[in-house]
């Protein structure tokens, strides 16, 4: 038997990691490292998830809620360095997929794969949500269902929003990489441009000190275990912006050089997300007028811009986190094509060889960019009279997320600890000695948040009337169908036929014949 060779030519040396998999190239190498970069940081989206889930932390937890900011980093920094090890040995497109699939068995790495997929788009429709917290804050006029104050006002005016949304990132992402590319690297420089003019401008209106994240505004009272009940249900907020960062290594079969941009990239990422998101959510606390009264617990940062910059400025504000709202849900949008992609390719969903079909027009897989569109649109239609809509499909999107993630840094660490782990060569990222201390974090992190996350609270998964139990468990009810249900169908069906289909199989070079 012979050994797959890297087809030659451009990115032959970029497209040798595809070879282990099996895989031929098919997609078009366009992506340079800021693209990259930007991929991971407008899914991570500094202005998007600080402002769609700011008044959920305050409200919660009340201004110390802030600390779970850098908490939520430490876990998930643990996390970004495994996957940065992972991105310098492996940068092929469905990365959890093939990341667990890889240092586990195919098994895990479908179940990983599935869950990420499901969680994806779940986040999509979770993404498209924040339209209705920006939009009409900026004028009356986008709040097309009713006033906004009936029961349905709002949660039916989100979906009308975010299904706008949905099909913009549908179509863009049918139409290539390229195109995708440009708008995201756009609309990421406006976001952090105005993450720093934010910032600045916050620290310029500072009326109290830092000491203000010390206040819990009695929001531990109700809670078994005081503050820190409140607490941890607060950290949901922290924990809904700090994932995604995989997206540079996901899109690591159209990136130049993506063993040693990827890396880079996913850290860079994080850090930046973690120092300008952390600075807007401190000079947020330090600047608003008053901490009183129910604006920051419903209105959010949205609010706080507003009184603090006024309307002309706080508005023009508004207009970057819609743009940063925008770019965030095309790169979740274009994260799923790609796991998508990668799962079919290996005959691995329903009607793979449709769904890992690549356009030879634009270069990319369209019928996933479709599929995956509706089913988010479907999701936001089911939920349309459920004015909990906001919290409860976001929590249930980071659940699967965090869940997805265990399915590759728990068998990363069994491969350490059995010593079958080999870090990528050349002077390509590795964490050397450091590699199974940041494992253990990282998998210890993602077991204990998950269990955070799902814990059927009814501050979380049921704060309002109606009151009903379902409502309550929906998380755990929702999780455990997909996970169970979609393994049993990969166990019972789709594990026979699993096997990379022909048309995307790399050739192997038939060995000469030898005569004696």
């Amino acid at each position: 038997m012979t050994k797959a060779v890297p087809p030659s030519g451009t990115h032959g040396h970029d497209d040798s990691e595809l070879a282990e998999f099996g895989y031929r190239p098919e997609l078009k190498r366009t992506l340079g490292n800021f693209h990259t970069f930007a991929a991971g940081i407008s899914y991570i989206s500094i202005l998007t998830g600080t402002f769609q889930l700011f008044y959920f932390g305050y409200g919660s937890g009340g201004p110390a809620y802030w600390w779970s900011w850098p908490m939520v980093f430490v876990g998930q920094f643990a996390v970004a360095l495994c996957f940065a090890e992972l991105a310098a040995r492996h940068p092929v497109a469905g990365s959890v997929y093939n990341w667990s699939k890889r240092i586990g068995n195919p098994h895990l790495g479908w179940l990983a794969g599935w869950m990420m997929l499901v969680a994806s788009i779940v986040s999509i429709a979770a993404v498209a949500l924040a339209y209705q917290l920006t939009l009409p804050q900026i004028s009356s006029a986008f709040q097309f269902v009713g006033d906004g104050t009936g029961t349905y006002d709002v949660a039916t005016n989100a979906v009308v929003l975010a299904t706008v949304l949905i099909l913009f990132t549908t179509l863009v992402n049918a139409f290539g990489v390229k195109l995708m590319a440009r708008i995201n690297t756009a609309g990421v420089f406006i976001e952090l441009v105005a993450s720093v003019v934010l910032i600045v401008m916050l620290a310029v209106h500072i009326t109290r000190g830092p000491q203000v994240v010390l206040e819990t505004n009695g929001t531990g009272a109700g809670h078994g275990a005081g503050y820190l009940g409140a607490f941890l249900v607060a950290s949901l907020a922290s924990a809904y912006v700090m994932y995604g960062f995989d997206t540079a290594a996901s899109l690591g079969e159209e990136s130049l050089n993506p063993s040693r941009n990827a890396p880079r990239a996913i850290l860079r990422a994080i850090i930046a997300s973690f120092v300008l998101g952390g600075l807007v959510l401190l000079l947020a606390l330090m600047s608003v007028s008053s901490l009183k009264g129910d604006k920051l617990s419903t209105d959010g940062l949205q609010y706080v811009v507003l009184d603090v910059l006024g309307p002309t400025a706080g508005k023009g504000m508004l207009w970057c986190v819609l743009i940063a709202v925008t770019v965030c849900a095309l790169a979740v949008h274009t994260a799923a094509i790609r796991l998508a992609f990668a799962m079919a390719r290996d005959n691995n969903l329903p009607a793979s060889s449709v769904l890992a079909r690549v356009s030879p027009r634009f270069r990319t897989p369209v019928v996933p960019a479709v599929v995956i569109g509706v089913l988010a649109l479907a999701i936001l239609v089911v939920n349309i009279r459920q004015p909990q809509i906001f919290t409860v499909v976001t929590s249930i999107g980071i659940i699967m997320i965090y869940l997805a993630y265990l399915g590759v840094t728990a068998p990363m660490l069994v491969a350490r600890l059995r010593g079958r782990w080999t870090p990528a060569g050349q002077g390509r990222f590795s964490l050397g000695r450091w590699g199974l201390p940041v494992n253990v974090v990282a998998v210890v992190w993602g077991a204990g948040m998950t269990l955070n996350l799902i814990w059927p609270r009814p501050a979380v998964y049921n704060a309002s009337a109606p009151y009903h139990w379902y409502l309550r468990w929906g998380a755990v009810l929702f999780v455990a169908v997909i996970a169970g249900g979609g393994f049993a169908y990969y166990w019972f069906v789709q594990r026979h036929r699993t096997g990379v289909l022909a048309e995307h199989r790399l050739e192997t070079p038939v060995a000469a014949p030898t005569s004696d």
